[in-house]
């Protein structure tokens, strides 16, 4: 069943959204393919339309079925392999889990255009103002909360890996990147999540690719 899941995705230096279905397969033991399309070329919209309907990455396809947008691509993957542990178990921890994965993919702007997701660039102290220090103070709470009521069986927000810490590993690749200094239960978390055999997969791929896109890079000078 999973031997034609089929995943698309950008760049792996910069692409945040692509980021969350591919962590979240790979720390399933999901088997996929997978195809790399680069950001901000002539035909990237062009190649992007022959996968999926928005000329925007990532999509998923299954079989006949497609699949786009990062959420609606781990809600599909919950269903299609409900033997798998995608959100937690309990009601309640779902519940939040799915809440803060929800404000994740709708909010965060600013921390969105004043931190953008770039894998391979150390920048420790670019990127911080007032607006982006409140999606920073949020988002750590969130954090706090779920580790405090339901993270005990884990190092992850609700224990075990899930979904919801697939939304937020770019978000921790951001926090690395711009040398983000948090609180010791959001540190934990964020070196749990640098640890992962798949973030680390991501980040050896990251590095060996050989694109270097200026608007990206500009971006987090």
């Amino acid at each position: 069943m999973t031997a034609d899941l089929h995943l698309i995705i950008a760049n792996k230096a910069y692409s945040s959204w692509s980021l969350r279905p591919w962590i979240a397969l790979k720390a399933q033991n999901v088997p996929f393919r997978e195809t790399v399309i680069c950001l901000d070329q002539p035909d990237t919209s062009e190649k992007i339309k022959a996968f999926s309907p928005t000329g925007k990455v990532p999509a998923l396809q299954h079989g006949d079925t497609v699949v786009w947008d990062s959420l609606a691509i781990l809600e599909y993957l919950a269903e299609t392999f409900p033997d798998k542990s995608w959100w937690p178990a309990d009601k309640k921890a779902r519940a939040l889990a799915r809440s803060i994965s929800a404000e994740m993919h709708s909010g965060f702007a600013n921390l969105r255009t004043n931190m953008t997701m770039n894998v391979r660039k150390s920048l420790p102290g670019v990127g911080h103002g007032p607006l982006v220090d409140v999606d920073i103070a949020r988002i750590t709470a969130m954090w706090q909360e779920a580790r405090a009521a339901h993270g005990k069986g884990g190092p992850y927000l609700f224990g075990a890996f899930s979904n919801a810490d697939a939304m937020y590993a770019p978000v921790v690749t951001r926090f690395k990147t711009y040398g983000v200094k948090l609180d010791p239960v959001s540190q934990a978390y964020c070196d749990a999540v640098l640890a992962h055999p798949s973030m680390r997969e991501w980040y050896i791929s990251a590095a060996g690719e050989p694109w270097i896109i200026a608007k990206y890079e500009a971006k987090a000078l």
